[in-house]
């Protein structure tokens, strides 16, 4: 067995500070570093005594694990910036990305001689046992589930080689994220027809509280809407190259693109201004039946 004390993590944004804390509740030191990252960061990186690096180039020259937690778009690029620093210990990449990318990843780490594994996170930021469970595949998966032995974060090891994990992951949001997607464009397509009032009435038949969660799950996603784009248009490909269709989950990253916007709101913006925001877009439905 691996043995793990010092471990680095790419970047502790709400989801990547608290696997970084199961990682710490684990008796591994662990680190992030401070460059080019946001005030935001830096104080959830403080609140949680995670050890500042500094640069990039410092943290791969300390630790022999390294955990990538950023948004689909930029997985690739952070691993070419670890390669380019001459890393060769474990690398973790626990982003959303389709299994095709995730085998690209890790084609060039182990052309480096790097130790990669594939990996996924399903739910929330992991502060609670049994809430969030973070799924690995590779040759070294058992090693970085050793990273997080300590909890709450759960692991699960999936047998088979790079891009398993990440193959879970783009079939769950498939269903999770993409439904929310698609409730979002059916609000704002009722909205802008003059029939919302009545697709609720029809939705609260029979005692269903289906029209209250549709507008939660409308209002809530916004806060993640800018990550969730990128998401969407990975799990498009994963189902392009498994011989499905791609086009409702391209869709589904346009709806969440359009949603973007929320990013830095301050509170929960109301449904009007959900649908206000969607049908705004490049090419809104025009004029009401």
């Amino acid at each position: 067995m691996m043995n793990i004390q010092k471990v680095g993590f790419l970047h502790p944004g709400e989801m990547g500070v608290s696997v970084a804390v199961s990682a710490k509740n684990s008796a591994n030191q662990v680190y992030w570093t401070s460059e080019g990252r946001s005030a935001q960061t830096r104080t959830r990186a403080e609140k949680f005594e995670l050890i500042d690096t500094g640069t990039l180039e410092t943290l791969c020259d300390t630790c022999s694990v390294i955990i990538s937690v950023c948004p689909p778009h930029a997985a690739e690029e952070v691993a070419r910036h670890v390669l380019g620093y001459k890393f060769d210990g474990l690398y973790v990449d626990v982003n959303a990305i389709s299994p095709q990318r995730a085998i690209r990843i890790g084609e060039s780490m182990v052309e480096a001689g790097v130790v990669f594994v594939d990996g996924c996170i399903i739910g929330g930021p992991a502060w609670e046992p049994g809430k969030t469970w973070l799924y690995l595949s590779g040759e070294g998966a058992q090693p970085a589930a050793d990273c997080f032995s300590g909890g709450p974060l759960e692991t699960c090891i999936i047998d088979g080689p790079i891009g398993k994990a990440s193959a879970l992951k783009m079939c769950y949001a498939g269903y999770s994220k993409g439904t929310t997607a698609l409730i979002c464009a059916i609000l704002a397509t009722a909205e802008q027809l003059g029939v919302r009032g009545e697709l609720e009435e029809q939705w609260s038949k029979n005692g269903s509280d289906f029209s209250q969660q549709a507008e939660r799950r409308a209002r809530r996603v916004t806060k993640k809407a800018w990550r969730f784009h990128g998401e969407m248009e990975e799990i498009s490909a994963t189902f392009s190259e498994a011989g499905m269709p791609g086009e409702f989950h391209a869709g589904a990253a346009e709806v969440y693109r359009r949603l973007a916007r929320f990013k830095n709101a301050a509170s929960t913006p109301e449904l009007e201004e959900v649908l206000e925001a969607l049908l705004q877009g490049p090419e809104p439905i025009t004029g009401k039946l």
